[in-house]
């Protein structure tokens, strides 16, 4: 039986010391892994600082520009719009004015035409009635 145990204490410290050892593994593991994160944190945040904010500003600078252009587009845009509301409304009562003007003058042409055609015929009718009566 002492034989038995010096092999059985034997295989306990064998198995204590691959026991020690994969502890040892696991935290030099898990230093490495930590010493792996701060390094990749770190050039995660000088990428950032060296690349992304300044592209990030150059983004932001554009956009605030395309939201004055804008702005100015818009701004230009109404007043155009009410410029040719403006200029439409102005040719349609110039276009009411000249209507009415031709309409006025028209009449007293007609008017005139037409009284004009009252005194031929007057006269037409007169000279035929009395050639009418000497015959």
């Amino acid at each position: 039986m002492a034989g038995e145990l010096g092999t059985t204490n034997l295989l306990l410290g064998i198995m204590a010391a691959v026991s020690l050892l994969e502890a040892i593994a696991l935290i030099g593991m898990g230093i490495a892994g930590f010493t792996v994160y701060r390094r990749v944190m770190e050039l995660m945040t000088g990428l950032e600082t060296r690349q992304v904010a300044p592209a990030m500003a150059r983004v932001n600078e554009i956009l605030d520009d395309m939201r004055v252009v804008t702005a100015t587009v818009r701004d230009e845009t109404e007043r155009f719009d009410h410029a040719i509301r403006h200029t439409m409304d102005r040719v349609d009562d110039t276009a009411d004015r000249v209507r009415s003007n031709v309409r006025a003058q028209t009449s007293r042409v007609v008017g005139f035409v037409l009284g004009l055609r009252a005194v031929i015929e007057g006269l037409l009718r007169s000279r035929d009635h009395a050639h009418e009566t000497h015959v």
